[in-house]
């Protein structure tokens, strides 16, 4: 019975650990580049600032523009949040650590994902003011653009594996180790890959639907309280998202980096071994999540 629930608390848990490191992540080495100290004072070393944040935004007053569309101006954030939790559910964390093993698990992310912008698109005309309608047409615009080199590499890894199950690429990846990956396989696609998700998740140099400069804050102009912390959320979500892809087609998803040597082979010996082997896969998916975070945020952030 505890089998059961394991595939559904592992993403929950994740994806609320991953929110917060990455913030914390983002904030240390911002404060690094500039000289500054970053958050210390929230929990220790500064990590449960994002979580104070959150509850401060949580407390704040949820203000209505008067001459909006209230309807969408209110859908329009949730969209967008549960559009790309959505996406989990075909990650696998590990060796049969998976919500939803489908098929087409790799297509049915790129369809889900394209449902974020129409939310945004719905926030901005749902505001009533020119910098948000500018904002939301500028990131539908520009997610529905990046999405076709997207498919397009994802396209190239399904043929490469013989499969769009996330599940069986990672598979195809594990019998050569660290020189089986598909990165070795595709540098072209995986640079594209790269560029196309810092695109759809509106990272620099692709911030565009929020440039500051011109557009105040694009589509969340209007928006205050938890509303304005949701789209902070599905951005910090859709970057983990976009980061544990990058990990699952083309780094080698759970397995170790030594060839002819898999993770559930290894520890399939008795029920504490698979369980201590679940363990693992889940460490090593992570590990090289977060790293290719670390040097996403080194070489973007400015």
């Amino acid at each position: 019975i505890i089998w059961m629930f394991v595939p559904i608390f592992t993403p929950v848990l994740g994806i609320t650990i991953g929110v917060l490191v990455i913030v914390w992540l983002e904030r240390e080495i911002s404060a690094g580049i500039q000289q500054r100290i970053g958050p210390e004072y929230a929990g220790p070393l500064g990590i449960l600032q994002a979580l104070a944040d959150g509850t401060k935004l949580l407390f704040k007053e949820n203000i209505l523009p008067s001459r909006g569309d209230t309807r969408l101006f209110s859908i329009g954030p949730s969209i967008a949040v549960i559009s790309i939790l959505l996406s989990y559910s075909v990650i696998p964390f590990g060796y049969r650590l998976i919500l939803v093993d489908l098929s087409i698990g790799v297509f049915l992310w790129i369809a889900i994902s394209s449902i974020a912008p129409v939310g945004l698109l719905m926030s901005g005309y749902g505001s009533n003011n020119k910098y948000s309608f500018l904002g939301g047409l500028r990131a539908a615009a520009q997610s529905i653009s990046y999405e076709i080199p997207l498919t397009l590499c994802v396209l190239s890894i399904s043929l490469l594996s013989n499969s769009s199950s996330t599940v069986d690429i990672v598979e195809a990846q594990s019998k050569y180790g660290f020189w089986g990956w598909n990165l070795w396989r595709q540098p072209i696609g995986f640079i594209v890959f790269l560029i196309s998700s810092l695109a759809e998740c509106e990272r620099l140099p692709f911030d565009l639907p929020e440039a500051e400069e011109e557009l105040v804050a694009g589509y969340q102009t209007e928006y205050s309280g938890i509303k304005f912390g949701l789209f902070y959320v599905a951005s910090y979500l859709n970057l983990l998202v976009s980061s544990l892809f990058v990990t699952v087609l083309y780094l080698g998803g759970w397995n170790l980096s030594i060839p002819y040597i898999s993770v559930p082979e290894l520890f399939e010996i008795n029920k504490a071994g698979r369980v201590f082997g679940t363990i693992i896969g889940i460490f090593i998916t992570l590990a090289k999540t977060y790293l290719f975070l670390f040097i996403l945020s080194q070489q973007f952030l400015y």
